[in-house]
């Protein structure tokens, strides 16, 4: 009875937690974040099940997101015009099983080979799918996309699904059970030797695997799980375009997977969580936003190569140990200086990019952090340029005591 609660104590919660989120962020615009945080869980997920698990970088992985996406809402509108008593639940597996199609078109071209050739592959085949779109015009519309109505299909005891809270559950319940799927996954024998791919594929071969074949199936389970990502997509937004099969989607995953930590199987989903917020936040407050974006992921490889994931649980083991006491001071000395270096780099940014809007005849007149500011003036630079390099300085003197904190929690 012990081992079974603790096995399913996390899932109990993570329902509850989907349950229970509408009833604290009840907006609208809260609702419609938390759906998209759905689906690129799974999305970043399903992306992880060849990075984090076998070993396989693909440049080219919402091409499967975006392949789901469009067939699904062609489906609906197929759907439609029939006149078919199909619902909206049954739209995301329609895009999972384009997804496998899809992945196993492509898979047995480009799983031939590892490492590097793989990701090349990958690469040319994503570009190859995104310059089609505005080719073949007829399924993927062009630059204005496919459009469809949701509520125009049968309804699902009684829920047509035209409220916003309604696609909420309906993320939520597939989200849950695909991460569910893909947990279920990593603890079969199959996720072992995806694993072992990852660490030595001759070895693989020595034992009497084909490493081949355990990454072919392994990539088309990951584009299984992007095309019900990119259905769901298609159900939450009624439209699908270009660019959510382009490298710019390619690369969205990629940061979410290596930001959220692809050692660990809550990484992509940290990391998915993290990097949806910024978005849609960061958007609506600054232009350069993507920058930061840039800034944020350099930042992890080089100092957090665990990502957000490998960083809770080091310091979860350090709570489990009761030593989190020792790495108090040191955290309270850098705290300052970091948070000096952020400022200062935000507010050259910030300059920055007024100064790029002076051309387009936007003014230099700007509002940062609560201030009044010009930045055409020599004072708001000189002062970010000060806390930049002040704060940079005072964390490369200070950063040798976090290091002799965590060597004496090692120790102890």
């Amino acid at each position: 009875m012990t081992s079974s609660l603790r096995f399913l104590w996390p899932w109990l919660a993570l329902a509850m937690l989907f349950a229970g989120a509408p009833q604290i962020y009840s907006s609208g615009s809260a609702l419609t974040m938390m759906s998209v945080m759905g689906e690129m869980i799974i999305f970043a997920l399903s992306f992880n099940m060849l990075l984090g698990q076998t070993g396989l970088l693909s440049f080219g992985h919402a091409v499967y997101f975006g392949l789901g996406g469009f067939v699904a809402i062609h489906a609906m509108n197929a759907f439609i015009r029939a006149k078919v008593g199909v619902p909206v639940v049954i739209i995301p597996l329609v895009g999972g099983a384009a997804g496998l199609a899809f992945g196993v078109l492509f898979g047995l071209i480009s799983t031939r080979r590892a490492g590097l050739v793989f990701s090349m592959i990958s690469l040319g085949l994503g570009e190859l799918v995104s310059s089609s779109s505005f080719i073949l015009r007829s399924f993927f519309g062009g630059e204005e996309g496919i459009t469809t109505n949701r509520t125009k299909l049968a309804p699902f005891f009684g829920h047509k699904f035209g409220s916003q809270i309604e696609v909420y559950y309906l993320v939520a319940v597939w989200c849950f059970f695909c991460i569910a799927a893909m947990y279920a996954l990593t603890r079969t024998p199959f996720g072992r030797m995806c694993n072992a791919v990852r660490e030595n594929g001759e070895r693989v071969e020595y034992v009497g695997y084909s490493a081949q074949t355990i990454r072919f199936i392994a990539f088309s389970f990951s584009a299984f799980f992007a095309g019900i990502a990119g259905g769901l997509t298609a159900v939450n937004f009624e439209i699908m375009n270009a660019q959510q099969l382009g490298a710019q989607q390619s690369g969205l995953v990629l940061l979410m997977s290596y930001i959220g930590g692809i050692g660990h199987f809550a990484g992509p989903i940290l990391g998915a969580i993290l990097i949806t917020f910024l978005q849609i936040t960061l958007s609506d407050v600054t232009n350069a936003w993507q920058l930061y974006f840039g800034l944020l992921f350099i930042g992890f490889v080089l100092f957090a190569p665990g990502g957000l994931a490998g960083w809770l649980m080091l310091h979860r083991d350090a709570a489990l140990k009761r030593e989190l006491w020792r790495l108090a001071p040191a955290y309270g000395m850098v705290a300052p200086a970091l948070a000096a270096s952020f400022a200062g780099a935000v507010m050259l940014i910030e300059l920055a990019e007024r100064q790029l809007a002076l051309a387009r005849s936007e003014g230099s007149a700007m509002r940062l952090f609560g201030f009044e500011v010009d930045a055409a003036s020599m004072g708001p630079w000189l002062m970010g340029l000060v806390l930049f390099c002040g704060g940079v300085g005072l964390t490369w003197l200070v950063w040798p005591k976090v290091t002799g904190a965590w060597g004496s929690l090692t120790s102890a």
